[in-house]
């Protein structure tokens, strides 16, 4: 007879991926980064259970764009008043305060949302420079841009 498993969250088997974000096209990253957390990447993939790895991100603010996106697409927020909607384009976000927000969240806005979402993107670690703190775990090291040549900018 043949079933279909279904993963218990007690089951989980959680690894620790290291991704170096420096040179990656940023959709491309984000969809790599995305289908690990959610798990998908693994046999026994549930759509209902975090059984996706802990991701950290580091050198996230030398993320490239193809084309003229980056001075092109605008990322849109609101300052909470009346008539407060403003834009900033990605390379201004990439030269702010913030740079690891363009890489959380184009993978926040290609995960499903809901109560799922939110624990996984907690599993989700992006750092601006080479180092993070998250020696202890040992991060096994992903190469985005072994898995196809499109993935990496000179």
């Amino acid at each position: 007879m043949k079933t279909t498993l279904s993963l218990k969250p007690a089951e989980v088997q959680k690894d620790w991926v290291l991704i170096d974000a420096e040179g990656l096209i940023l959709g491309r990253l984000a969809v790599v980064i995305a289908n690990r957390l959610r798990g998908k990447h693994k046999p026994q993939f549930t759509p209902h259970v975090d059984c996706g790895d802990n991701v950290v991100v580091v050198n996230a603010d030398k993320v490239k764009l193809t084309g003229n996106k980056a001075a092109n697409e605008l990322f849109y927020y609101h300052t909470g008043y009346a008539g407060g909607i403003k834009g900033r384009s990605i390379a201004q976000r990439l030269a702010g305060a913030n740079p690891q927000s363009v890489v959380e969240k184009a993978v926040e806005r290609m995960i499903t949302r809901g109560p799922l979402q939110r624990v996984q993107m907690k599993h989700l670690h992006v750092y601006v420079g080479a180092e993070h703190p998250h020696a202890g775990q040992q991060p096994k090291p992903f190469d985005v841009a072994a898995l196809n040549p499109k993935n990496k900018r000179g």
